[in-house]
């Protein structure tokens, strides 16, 4: 982390988490955060179900839930970036507060609940989105929704056309029941929605479902057959969870969804597991815990042919996306890797 950097983030954890969170996106519109740079190379490039990537390094969403910061996030260093959740009405999400450090964990607990100004606003941002970055949306429904599925196709359908990617975000926590939607009929009907609203896109942005840490295995053995089955182009595993083990700050208790450093074994086992079950069919996202080179890389050679971050940013800075791809690069040269795609599922028994 370098100096401005530190100073910065002393400075931000000094703020409630949410007037943080909003004055660093304020920071990256304007201009004014620290820009890192790309790190790439030969190692590093590579491909996300098709998409060129510079490095596998992604911005997970919830990060720039609005789309406003796109062009300063383009300047951070990352291979793709995932904004939002959307949804089709602008909604205001659960009342403050409802973001939560856990600094002695390493870890944060939101209950967003999907704020946003809903997709009219965020696809008139998206038009001019930065063209050299590679750019998804995740979506959302309207917690007050009649038709929580339909509402998925209805955000890509308006969003999809200034997209390269987008996710299926039924994993979430914060919004009643609808974790309910990664029932294996439920999840195949919706999923039969969104990539039929896909397919009618000239730009045929790829279509990524993000799935819970806290499936047991026979759950997840469904999502597997249904995601298999219904044409998307990837899995991203995992959103936050519900669980509370061993955590020790004193926020520990708060509802939400519960990311960060404790998220990394569930997480990876999950990926892990999926790996085995997708047998390289479906290309897999990694998220949850990332805080170093060495988690990025673990996420790797269990399975994950991309990782994302958040958490770890907001106690780190934006110097973390140079130093994780920067390391990443030295440990697949260490292993002899010529690219990061031969390490991609190295070692998913380790995950077991």
């Amino acid at each position: 982390m370098t100096l401005l950097d530190s100073i910065g983030m002393a400075l931000l954890r000094r703020l409630d988490p949410e007037q943080a969170h909003g004055l660093a996106l304020t920071a990256l519109r304007l201009g004014a955060a620290p820009a890192p740079g790309l790190v790439t190379s030969a190692r590093l490039r590579t491909t996300l179900a098709g998409l060129p990537l510079a490095n596998p390094l992604g911005l997970a969403a919830g990060f720039d839930k609005n789309a406003t910061a796109l062009s300063g996030l383009s300047r951070a260093g990352f291979g793709f970036i995932e904004v939002g959740a959307a949804t089709p009405r602008p909604q205001p999400g659960n009342p403050r507060p409802r973001l939560f450090r856990l600094p002695e964990d390493g870890a944060v607990i939101n209950r967003f609940g999907f704020n946003n100004d809903g997709m009219e606003a965020i696809a008139r941002r998206l038009e001019t989105r930065p063209r050299d970055a590679v750019l998804g949306l995740n979506l959302g429904a309207n917690k007050d929704s009649p038709d929580r599925a339909r509402d998925y196709a209805t955000v890509l359908e308006r969003c999809g056309p200034w997209l390269d990617f987008a996710t299926v975000n039924v994993s979430s926590p914060n919004t009643e029941k609808l974790r309910e939607l990664q029932g294996k009929a439920a999840l195949a009907e919706l999923l039969a929605g969104v990539t039929e609203t896909r397919d009618r896109l000239q730009n045929r942005p790829r279509l990524f479902l993000k799935i819970a840490p806290d499936l047991d295995r026979a759950a997840l053995e469904d999502v597997a057959e249904v995601a298999l089955a219904s044409g998307i182009d990837g899995i991203v595993a995992t959103n936050t969870t519900l669980a509370r083990d061993g955590l020790r700050s004193a926020s520990a208790t708060e509802a939400g969804g519960l990311s960060g450093a404790p998220l990394f074994e569930r997480s990876t086992q999950v990926l892990a597991r999926l790996a085995r079950l997708t047998r390289g069919r479906l290309p897999l996202i990694g998220v949850g815990g990332i805080s170093n080179a060495d988690d990025a890389y673990a996420k790797i050679r269990a399975g994950a042919s991309a990782v994302q971050l958040y958490t770890a940013l907001a106690y780190r800075g934006l110097s973390l996306v140079t130093e994780i791809a920067e390391g990443l690069d030295r440990l697949l040269a260490r292993d002899g890797f010529d690219n990061v795609a031969q390490a991609v599922g190295a070692s998913t028994e380790d995950w077991t």
